[in-house]
């Protein structure tokens, strides 16, 4: 069976873009096909409510690291709320197309960053509920004791010479 890809998947395939992980990265998710094996991990870091990077490990065919390449780099600078609307058509259609069995590719791409954007929604949320300043806690002033010197037994070693 022969796939006919576009030069831009194989482009995509043989020089991905955005490959790894993001350092101090704001959430972490992971998405897979259990039909065909594929699986992404995604990683994100959000700066004022806009999408600074997202990076991914793939282990897939070429289909599934192309389509996680052209997703990557067209979500750079999106608003969260413009991320979650993106649909894996662009992503075919930025590609000039894919096979009709590969399109899950593309599909997997868009569930993995709706899944990033979640975990990242979810623990600002978290967040949000903490008090931002920990509270000092009181504390009494209690008289300070002065240490005791108890009298302990010091046993003298005993010496023994061993027989041979």
């Amino acid at each position: 069976m022969s796939l006919n890809y576009t030069k831009k998947t194989i482009d995509n395939f043989l020089h991905p873009k955005n490959s790894g992980e993001v350092k101090n990265a704001d959430a972490r998710a992971d998405v897979g096909n259990m039909v065909c094996g594929d699986q992404l991990t995604f990683t994100i870091k959000v700066v004022d409510g806009k999408i600074k990077e997202l990076k991914y490990l793939s282990f897939g065919c070429a289909s599934n690291i192309a389509t996680a390449s052209v997703l990557s780099e067209k979500v750079k600078g999106m608003t969260l709320a413009q991320a979650k609307k993106f649909n894996w058509n662009e992503i075919v259609s930025d590609l000039g197309g894919l096979p009709t069995q590969k399109i899950h590719c593309s599909v997997l791409a868009v569930e993995g960053l709706q899944k990033v954007i979640a975990v990242y929604e979810k623990n600002q949320a978290k967040m949000a509920g903490k008090p931002a300043v920990a509270k000092k806690a009181v504390t009494k002033k209690v008289a300070a004791k002065k240490p005791v010197a108890k009298k302990v037994a010091i046993k003298k070693p005993v010496n023994k010479k061993l027989k041979k």
